[in-house]
C-alpha cells in the first residue's frame, strides 16, 4: 500500500483561558500550509454594528457574563427591562405626593407643623431602616427577589394608608410605605448588570425618566382627585405604577451575575442565551467562566482599603442629594405659598399673630407651578444624558451640585413669583441630574458580591438626609428662610467637593465580576484568569 504524505498541523492557541498556562508549556508552533493563504484581512465594524456570528469570540474558548453581554448587546430584551425596572422606579409618586399631602392634612386634621414634617420623616425613616436589609437580600437571595418583595410591600401598605382613620395610623401605614420603599432602588443593580458598557449610562439615566413620569402624573392626578375625590382615593390611585409591575415581574429574569458568582452556571447560561434569542444575537462561543463563590452581602467588603474612602464619600453625596432634593420638593410648596422669599417670614409672623393652627389649602395656581417645577426633571435627565459620557461621572456630579448651590444662593434676592419659579426649575433640574449620575455611578464602582449592599446602604444614607429635610424645609423655614437656604447651599458645596474627591472614575469602564480582581480588569483584559476562577 502507498501512503501519501499528508502535513500535521498544531495550531497556535491564542486566547485565554484556564489551560493557556498547560499549552504554554509545549510552546507555539506556527505551521505553513502550501497553498494556503496564512495572513488574515482585518474586518471593521462600524459603531454599533453587530459582531458576526463567525467572528463572535473566535479565538477564546471561555467567556465571562461580562463579554455575553457585550456581543449580545442592547435590544428588545432590555427594552422590556427598561419598561418593568420603570415602573417600580415610579415609586415617585409616593414620595411626591408628601409634599400635596401634607398642607391638606395641615388643615383638615389640624396638625401643628412639627406633625406635618413628622408624617413626612417617618416615610425616610422607613426607607433608611431598610435599605440596607433590601441590598443584603438582594445579594444573598437575588436581585430579582429582593425587587419583588419591596415592591409587593410597598403596594400593599400604601393603598391601605388611603384607610387610615386617624393620624397615628397613617403615620405607622406611611412609615411602613417606606419601609418598602427603601427596596425599589434594587432595580436599578438588576437592570445595570444586564446592559452592555456603552449603553449603560444612558439607560440607567433613561429609566429616570419614570421617576420624572411619576412625580408630573402625581401633581396630575392631585390637580383631578384632590377637589372631587379627595386624598384618599390619591393615595390609592397612586400605587397605579406598582399595580402594574406586579402584574408584570414574573417576566423578570434573574441576575446572570448573581447566578454565576452563586455558583449556578446552567441558570446564568439559560438567561443569557434567552437575552440574546430575543435580541437576536449570537452567544459567544466556548464555556462560561463560574467566578469564584464569594461571601456575598458582607458590610465589611465596602471598608476594604481600595473601597473605604469611595463608600465614605459616596455616603455623603447620597446624604445631600436627597437632603437637597426633597427639601427642595418641600420648599417649593411653602415658597409658593407666600408668594417669593422676601415675603415668607412676614406671612409667618402674621400667621402665628392669628392662629398657630391656621392653614392654606393649595390653590389651583400652587398646582400649575408645582407642575411647571416638576417638569424641570426631564431637561435635567437631558443635561445629564449629554454630559455624563463627556466629562464623567464625578465631574457631572460635581456640576450638578454647584448649579444647586449657585441657584439657592439667587434665592436670597427679592426676586417675583416668575424668576423664582425658573431658579427652582433649574434648581431642581440639576439636582436630579446630579441624584441621577450618582445612580449611574454607584452600581459600576462596586463590584457584583457587594454591588447591592453597596447601592443599599447609600441608598440609606440617602434617607437620612431625607429624614432631616422636612425639619430643615417645613420647621427652621417658619424661624429664618435665609438660614434655610444657607443650610442647603453649603451641603450642596461640600458634595461637590466629596465628588472630585472620588478616588475612582467609572467611565468608560465594565462592571466587576470580583473583588479580587483590580478595580475596571474585566475591561482592560481577561488574561489573567486563574484555573481556580474557572471551572472546567
Amino acid at each position: 500500500l502507498g501512503f501519501r504524505a499528508f502535513r500535521v498541523v498544531k495550531f497556535r492557541r491564542t486566547g485565554e483561558s484556564s489551560r493557556s498556562d498547560e499549552d504554554g508549556i509545549s510552546g507555539e508552533h506556527e505551521v505553513q500550509i502550501e497553498g494556503v493563504r496564512t495572513e488574515l484581512e482585518p474586518v471593521e465594524l462600524g459603531d454599533g454594528a453587530a459582531v458576526p456570528k463567525e467572528f463572535a469570540n473566535p479565538t477564546d474558548d471561555t467567556f465571562m457574563v461580562e463579554d455575553a453581554v457585550e456581543a449580545i448587546g442592547f435590544g428588545k430584551f432590555q427594552w422590556k427591562l427598561s419598561v418593568i425596572t420603570g415602573l417600580a422606579w415610579a415609586n415617585a409618586m409616593e414620595m411626591m405626593i408628601l409634599s400635596i399631602l401634607a398642607p391638606q392634612l395641615h388643615c383638615e386634621w389640624r396638625l401643628p407643623s412639627w406633625q406635618v414634617a413628622l408624617l413626612t420623616s417617618v416615610v425616610f425613616v422607613g426607607m433608611m431602616s431598610s435599605s440596607t436589609l433590601w441590598g443584603n437580600i438582594s445579594d444573598q437571595y437575588g436581585r430579582k427577589t429582593g425587587l419583588k418583595i419591596s415592591v409587593l410591600w410597598t403596594l400593599y401598605y400604601g393603598i391601605l394608608s388611603g384607610f387610615a382613620p386617624i393620624y397615628s395610623w397613617i403615620l405607622v401605614l406611611r412609615g411602613l410605605v417606606g419601609f418598602g420603599i427603601g427596596g425599589v432602588p434594587q432595580s436599578v443593580t438588576l437592570y445595570a448588570e444586564f446592559l452592555p458598557m456603552k449603553a449603560r449610562a444612558k439607560c440607567i439615566l433613561l429609566i429616570e425618566v419614570f421617576w420624572a413620569l411619576g412625580t408630573v402624573f402625581e401633581v396630575l392626578l392631585a390637580v383631578v382627585v384632590m377637589p372631587t375625590l379627595g386624598w384618599r382615593w390619591l393615595l390609592i390611585l397612586s400605587a397605579l405604577p406598582l399595580l402594574l409591575f406586579a402584574g408584570l415581574c414574573f417576566w423578570l429574569p434573574e441576575s446572570a451575575r448573581y447566578d454565576v458568582l452563586s455558583g449556578n452556571q446552567e441558570k446564568a447560561l439559560a438567561t443569557l442565551k434567552r437575552i440574546a434569542t430575543e435580541n437576536g444575537a449570537p452567544m459567544p462561543l466556548g464555556k462560561l467562566v463560574i467566578s469564584r463563590q464569594e461571601d456575598r452581602g458582607k458590610m465589611r467588603d465596602l471598608f476594604t482599603p481600595h473601597f473605604r474612602w469611595t463608600t465614605l464619600l459616596l455616603w455623603f453625596i447620597w446624604f445631600s442629594n436627597a437632603f437637597s432634593y426633597y427639601g427642595l420638593v418641600l420648599l417649593t410648596t411653602e415658597l409658593f405659598q407666600a408668594g417669593d422669599v422676601c415675603s415668607i417670614s412676614s406671612r409667618r409672623q402674621e400667621v402665628k399673630a392669628k392662629c398657630s393652627l391656621t392653614c392654606e389649602y393649595l390653590t389651583e395656581e400652587d398646582y400649575t407651578d408645582l407642575l411647571w417645577t416638576t417638569l424641570s426633571e426631564f431637561p435635567g435627565v437631558l443635561v445629564t444624558l449629554w454630559i455624563i459620557d463627556h466629562i464623567g461621572r464625578k465631574k457631572t456630579m460635581a456640576l450638578s451640585f454647584l448649579v444647586f448651590s449657585f441657584c439657592s444662593l439667587l434665592l436670597f434676592l427679592c426676586v417675583g413669583r416668575n424668576v423664582l419659579t425658573v431658579l427652582l426649575f433649574i434648581a431642581r433640574a440639576f439636582i436630579s441630574g446630579g441624584f441621577q449620575a450618582a445612580y449611574v455611578y454607584t452600581p459600576e464602582v462596586y463590584p457584583t458580591a457587594t454591588r447591592a449592599l453597596g447601592l443599599g446602604t447609600c441608598s440609606g444614607m440617602a434617607r437620612v438626609g431625607a429624614l432631616i429635610t422636612p425639619f430643615i424645609a417645613q420647621v427652621m423655614l417658619e424661624s429664618s428662610v435665609y438660614l434655610t437656604l444657607v443650610v442647603y447651599s453649603g451641603c450642596c458645596l461640600l458634595a461637590a467637593l466629596a465628588s472630585c474627591f472620588l478616588p475612582i472614575e467609572t467611565k468608560g469602564r465594565g462592571l466587576q465580576e470580583s473583588s479580587h480582581k483590580e478595580w475596571g480588569q474585566e475591561m482592560v483584559g481577561r488574561g489573567s484568569h486563574s484555573p481556580e476562577e474557572s471551572q472546567e
